[in-house]
């Protein structure tokens, strides 16, 4: 049976092989994330949703309140707006851009493993046990693992304007 996000998860992982150390490494201007950076991101956010499923799963106290507007269309829509997003000031952060190929490798097993037992146990959780995003409002335990997904693909396009630029420098 397919999991819905491993399939976008396993192609970042399977590009992860084609990549030269220096390319993970390479920042195309200031402010714009490495290969490694986007990575790293794709991997955290979706440790930390794989953790609001967790605290879902362990609520005993049903949430009456839903998703806002946003969510109600992220959800509706399938997946983010074809645009960039940029977080608002004191939000944003830098991510990790000294992993290896070895340790980004590794993270993304881990993700993939974790995702595959969350999947089995996902629709034993009460939908109405919900923890709160600060964007898109009450999501339960299948909305957050959808929005794995989602934040996933979104950066699908990112991937492929950092590969552009190593062509652009011929950066092997």
């Amino acid at each position: 049976m397919r999991v819905k996000g491993l399939d976008v998860i396993n192609a970042f992982k399977d590009r992860l092989s084609t990549y030269s150390e220096e390319q993970l490494r390479y920042n195309s201007a200031p402010g714009v994330w490495s290969m490694g950076q986007v990575y790293s991101h794709i991997v955290d956010v979706a440790l930390e949703y794989l953790e609001n499923i967790d605290q879902c799963a362990g609520s005993s106290v049903e949430q009456p309140l839903g998703k806002t507007e946003a969510g109600e269309e992220l959800i509706k829509r399938g997946g983010f707006p074809s645009v960039k997003i940029k977080l608002p000031p004191g939000m944003e952060y830098s991510p990790n851009n000294e992993k290896s190929k070895a340790e980004h490798n590794r993270e993304l097993d881990d993700l993939l493993s974790k995702m595959r037992e969350w999947d089995i146990r996902i629709k034993s959780i009460n939908p109405n046990y919900k923890i709160r995003h600060g964007g898109f409002g009450w999501l339960n335990a299948r909305e957050w693992f959808d929005l794995i997904d989602m934040h996933t693909r979104h950066h699908l396009r990112q991937q492929q304007e950092l590969e552009q630029a190593w062509k652009k420098i011929k950066l092997s």
